[in-house]
């Protein structure tokens, strides 16, 4: 398997060498009014892409406020001056190209695939709703009901969902991540139309986003466009600085959530780290995908193949502006209850802390993440997207022309020293969705 593996990362560096050689092969400049641009001609395919990132998610939000990060990705396909609504969409698809939007706690992006013959018309769009978005009223009125059935949905629908949000608002205290991307539905109720002008201000100002063009363009073409079309738009006052600093957790948290529908046990460990800046990053991902990315990974191979305690096992790490949580997710077993469960997966972390891992191990799990890095630069958006997430979240895109070394740098001692440093019983928040009430509870 290793070999395999091996060959398959060799033979996708020498795809991606061809495709992106060196860090010369991006160019960026700056707006008079702040904008940030990194370009990367790539002229295999007559087609292009740009990713707006916009610095604003759930973490600029504050009470009264939350889920508005969120909302702004559905309200700017609604409308501005010389687009009405719904005609985003209609005249992207008209040029032959196509368009996706995420939020996170800590960004919104917004991307744009198209013929590269179309890129004028993807600028207007763009230029358009930046600086004249439409905060009407009947439409304001008509994705607060979007939302507010989106919510209530993926809450209904999804367990992670559910246990994902109480956990979060248990693990932290004071720093703005506590509450979800989509927010609490009495703000979303409450959201007045001076809320969403002065938040679209502030945050879609042109000094607050990093565009990232990749694809079959040519730097002095995107120059031209960006003057004409991105440079006439104002810049703003920088936005207010998240200086919240989450306290240091003392001890173990816990939550229960009932859930009547519920048919086995969920369980949801989160364990506080520092932010994707740190240096502890890449020890961290690989401690996560050696627990629980895949079936051969640990947990899965103990829990589900072995134990067949769990059904379905993973890990999340977000990458994250802010010191956030790394998560261990288990469906269990059918008859098995979240108490052996949350034994066994911690047996499993402990192991790591008391005897690591094997060279063998973490090889493979270097592997895996170098093809996965190589497979996602295969594509002119996978390289927009990877290029604009490493100037956002390391701090500059060069850094992720060191990634591969960055990553054969950890050794198994990183990977004992970190799981020793984070994923310790103070340090974690445990919850528990089940369709009845926790018995340890019910006396008290």
């Amino acid at each position: 398997m290793n070999k395999i593996l091996t060959l398959l990362c060799c033979s996708l560096i020498s795809l991606s060498a061809s495709a992106i050689t060196k860090l010369d092969d991006v160019k960026s400049f700056t707006l008079e009014n702040g904008m940030t641009i990194l370009v990367l001609e790539d002229h295999s395919i007559p087609n292009a892409n740009m990713y707006l990132f916009w610095k604003v998610g759930s973490r600029n939000e504050y009470p009264g406020i939350t889920g508005l990060s969120h909302f702004f990705e559905h309200m700017m396909f609604n409308g501005s001056k010389k687009y009405g609504p719904k005609q985003f969409d209609r005249v992207m698809e008209a040029a032959g190209g196509a368009n996706n939007a995420y939020t996170s706690e800590n960004i919104t992006a917004y991307t744009d695939w198209f013929p590269s013959s179309s890129m004028e018309t993807i600028f207007k769009l763009e230029a358009d709703r930046i600086e004249h978005l439409s905060i009407d009223e009947s439409m304001v009125e008509s994705e607060r009901g979007v939302v507010t059935s989106e919510r209530t949905t993926g809450l209904e629908n999804s367990n992670f969902r559910m246990l994902h949000e109480e956990v979060k608002s248990t693990a932290f205290r004071a720093h703005p991540y506590s509450w979800g991307v989509i927010g609490h539905q009495s703000d979303i109720d409450n959201w007045s139309l001076q809320d969403l002008k002065d938040y679209h201000k502030t945050y879609y100002a042109p000094n607050n986003a990093i565009v990232v063009i990749a694809g079959d363009v040519t730097l002095k073409q995107v120059k031209q466009l960006s003057k004409k079309y991105f440079s006439p738009i104002k810049s703003q006052p920088e936005p207010r600085k998240i200086h919240t600093v989450e306290p240091k957790q003392l001890g173990e948290r816990r939550v229960y959530v009932q859930k009547p529908s519920v048919t086995s046990d969920n369980i949801l460990l989160a364990f506080h780290i520092p932010e994707t800046r740190h240096q502890d990053h890449y020890p961290l991902n690989m401690l996560a995908s050696i627990l629980g990315e895949g079936r051969s990974s640990r947990l899965y191979r103990s829990l589900v193949d072995e134990q067949q305690l769990a059904t379905s096992i993973f890990t999340y790490m977000p990458e994250s502006f802010d010191p956030n949580l790394v998560y261990i997710y288990a469906t269990a077993a059918n008859g098995i209850k979240a108490g052996p469960l949350e034994k066994a997966i911690i047996t499993e972390i402990n192991k790591i802390m008391h005897s690591g891992v094997e060279d063998k191990e973490l090889t493979k799990i270097k592997n895996i993440a170098q093809v996965n890095f190589y497979r996602t630069l295969a594509t002119i958006n996978g390289k927009a997207d990877t290029l604009g997430t490493y100037k956002l979240f390391f701090g500059d895109h060069a850094k992720m022309f060191t990634a591969i070394s960055d990553m054969n740098k950890v050794s198994a001692d990183d990977i004992k020293r970190v799981a020793s440093e984070y994923l310790i019983k103070s340090n974690r928040t445990v919850g528990i969705l089940a369709a009845e009430k926790d018995s340890t509870k019910e006396d008290l």
